[in-house]
């Protein structure tokens, strides 16, 4: 069933009414954080093991501390570690990991880059920057530092400290800071026919996250195959080369059909203006947006609009 934007706007719009009408009380800074950060204890067993696939709330970062033995992958990358590791990751690199181990323990957090507003920018560190290792391994005394920032920051969200988002911002600072001091986890090509499937799923996978579009204020981030190869980690002809072997497709080709999708959509089921709609898609010239879909439609997408009303 296609997915009606005006309903899911106006969803969307009854959902922040009603958190601002539930929070009038709270203290303006409290409400700005809330729903930014959260942090969570790990534990799998053999009865209840877990396997992480990519985390799928988009816009949010994870940075996790893990011990047992377990194999970590991203694009055509593994690695592996077999007592503790340091993981971070951002939204635009899809990875997962399997645990090797009959049990693993540890914490993670998530926070959205909105979470740092005013502090920096989080992607200008190394650990979020495609390209780099983002796997770090731990001794002892490593991992029982990690582990107690991780528990001060469970102690400070369950606190009823005023200031207590500044005091886990600085712990997040902390974690990052501590990783830049140590050397990333070295990783193993894998083999050539398991490395072309999963770059093009990591691909799709990373693709589709910037949709549907839910607003005219939504931009796609990601629209030319460099860009994805290299949040991928990924030289562009080689993710090329396995979309091509894969799904018989260019990447570019790929991108342009999911990204008509989205335009047709856009223009059956909304009452945005069309150059709104060729900025959401991430054309910065309403020419160009008009150029692509009459190579694809042979036809304006005024005209497509027209005919589908």
């Amino acid at each position: 069933m296609e997915l009606r934007y005006t309903k899911v706007m106006e969803r969307a719009t009854q959902a922040q009414q009603f958190l601002d009408d539930k929070l009038i009380w709270m203290p303006d800074h409290l409400q700005r954080e809330i729903g930014q950060f959260n942090v969570f204890p790990l534990f799998s067993t053999p009865s209840n093991k877990v396997n992480c696939q990519p985390y799928n709330r988009k816009g949010f970062y994870k940075i996790s501390v893990l011990k047992g033995h377990t194999k970590f992958s991203y694009a055509d990358k593994s690695l592996e570690f077999m007592d503790s590791a340091l993981l971070f990751s951002n939204p635009n690199i899809p990875y997962s990991w399997e645990l090797l181990d009959e049990e693993q323990t540890g914490y993670f957090c998530v926070f959205t880059e909105g979470f740092f507003n005013h502090f920096g920018n989080i992607n200008d560190y190394p650990v979020f920057k495609p390209g780099n290792i983002p796997l770090f391994e731990l001794n002892i005394e490593q991992q029982e530092e990690i582990n107690t920032i991780f528990k001060k920051m469970i102690a400070e969200i369950e606190s009823d400290y005023f200031y207590k988002y500044d005091a886990i911002r600085a712990l997040v600072f902390e974690l990052i800071h501590l990783a830049l001091k140590l050397n990333p986890i070295s990783s193993n090509p894998v083999d050539d026919s398991n490395a072309s499937l999963r770059i093009t799923s990591l691909f799709a996978e990373l693709l589709e996250r910037q949709f549907p579009i839910e607003s005219p204020r939504q931009q796609i981030k990601l629209r030319y195959p460099i860009e994805f190869a290299e949040n991928l980690s990924v030289h562009v002809n080689h993710l090329n080369r396995s979309l091509k072997k894969i799904t018989g497709k260019t990447t570019s080709q790929f991108i342009a059909e999911r990204i008509m999708q989205e335009a047709k959509s856009l223009l059956q089921h909304t009452d945005w203006n069309i150059s709104e709609i060729s900025w959401c898609l991430g054309f910065e010239e309403l020419p160009h947006f008009i150029n692509f879909f009459k190579k694809a439609e042979t036809s304006t997408p005024k005209h497509f609009r027209n005919r589908h009303l």
